[in-house]
């Protein structure tokens, strides 16, 4: 029977690397440490990014300055491409203008500018100018949900 008391890993596990036990183990003599030096030394290491003593290459770059948003930019879409892509009676969403390519992606903000509109247009889940707003409502068409 399977239990705790009688689990065993499958391979035998590697021993650990006894090193300076004589020339003939091939790890004799320094151990392979080479010869003196800070590495050679027990505790002697370098601290990651030190170059010897010489300006180290991350101090002559310069820093990076400024920072971005957390707010995504609105992908702005013109009233006038919009009428050359959709047809008349129509709805708009950000699906429909990313299948006829006129916003990168559907999960960024979008936002409608312009003031030429001439087909009578459905508009959901987008942001307008105060222009296009006009524009939408003078052609006749509608707005039916805004994503501000």
């Amino acid at each position: 029977m399977l239990n705790l008391s009688n689990l065993k890993p499958k391979m035998k596990r590697r021993g650990r690397k006894r090193v300076g036990r004589g020339t003939g183990s091939g790890h004799g003599a320094y151990s392979g440490r080479g010869i003196k030096g800070q590495k050679a030394r027990s505790g002697g290491s370098i601290r990651p990014g030190f170059e010897g003593g010489r300006m180290p290459i991350i101090r002559q770059i310069p820093k990076s300055r400024g920072f971005r948003s957390i707010h995504p930019k609105a992908q702005a879409v013109n009233l006038v491409d919009i009428s050359n892509k959709f047809s008349e009676n129509d709805t708009v969403n950000p699906q429909r203008l990313r299948e006829a390519g006129l916003i990168r992606a559907v999960a960024l903000p979008i936002k409608i500018l312009g003031t030429e509109l001439t087909k009578k247009l459905n508009f959901q889940g987008v942001a307008f100018s105060v222009k296009a707003r006009a524009a939408v409502a003078k052609a006749g068409g509608r707005i039916l949900e805004t994503n501000v």
